[in-house]
């Protein structure tokens, strides 16, 4: 028996990206209202993944969300901070980048704002750690 050759390249699938078109939802009144795409789709694309806590809701894969609510060392919260909201937002394949993370204290709460690069434009996105 002559063995065969399977050129995998040949036969491989295409790798296709995900669309931005999604539900829009109304933070204030708690509700969907009809669809966004592009840049829209994407700010609440980086506010949702911001917002989920990782690995404490069971419908979402490990990757998906941060851990902020754990930071208790303050001595190193900045580098922890943005280590870690790089590395949810990259997880997403249509964010490109996470840059220019600036910090500001108030007496009880840090607020870090940056900048996301998406295949469908720059955006600048805002999380409260503590």
């Amino acid at each position: 028996m002559v063995p065969v050759e399977y050129n995998v390249l040949q036969n491989a699938a295409e790798l296709k990206a995900y669309p931005t078109r999604t539900y829009a939802l109304d933070m204030e009144n708690a509700r969907i209202i009809g669809y966004v795409d592009g840049t829209a789709a994407m700010r609440q694309a980086v506010y949702k993944i911001l917002m989920t806590e990782r690995f404490l809701h069971i419908i979402y894969s490990t990757n998906y969300g941060t851990q902020l609510d754990e930071i208790m060392d303050r001595l190193y919260v900045y580098a922890v901070v943005e280590q870690r909201i790089t590395e949810a937002l990259m997880q997403d394949d249509r964010i490109i980048g996470v840059y220019d993370f600036k910090f500001k204290r108030n007496k009880n709460s840090l607020s870090v704002s940056f900048t996301v690069d998406t295949t469908q434009g720059r955006l600048t996105a805002e999380r409260s750690v503590f």
